[in-house]
């Protein structure tokens, strides 16, 4: 399952500096002809709303051997959604566009990067690639 945080609809046109000028349909195909060369299927799921982004972990128990997660500034903030990825205990891959490290303090902090088998960060797009390669790698351990 791939699971994406608020604003993420708005890739290609928002602060393309930072996240780049790839669109989330973009992305979501790169991403989905990599599952395929894997051997893997994938979900993809995007929401503005941190309760339908709980929802959705949620609903990743039973359905999913892992998970892309870009959880976006619910991030830095999301106790819920920390929550409930403790509660269905899939396996998944912290991912961001951007590298946080590098940015405000603020988004310096993950509350889920303890949880996740593993972080990218800072390689744009391609960082979703990465992260499913490392995932897929490691649930075939």
């Amino acid at each position: 399952a791939v699971l994406n945080g608020p604003n993420l609809n708005l890739l290609g046109t928002r602060e393309p500096e930072v996240y780049g000028r790839t669109t989330l349909a973009e992305l979501e195909q790169q991403v989905r002809d990599e599952a395929g060369r894997l051997g893997v299927t994938l979900s993809w799921y995007q929401t503005n709303h941190e309760g339908a982004f709980v929802d959705a972990i949620q609903g990743l128990r039973g359905q999913a051997e892992g998970a892309l997660v870009n959880a976006a500034a619910f991030t830095h903030t999301s106790l819920a959604i920390r929550d409930a990825m403790l509660a269905v205990r899939v396996p998944f891959v912290e991912v961001h566009l951007s590298n946080i490290f590098a940015r405000e303090a603020e988004r310096r902090h993950s509350r889920l990067a303890d949880l996740a088998v593993g972080i990218v960060a800072g390689f744009g797009p391609q960082g979703y690639l990465l992260g499913l390669q490392g995932l897929v790698t490691k649930l075939r351990g």
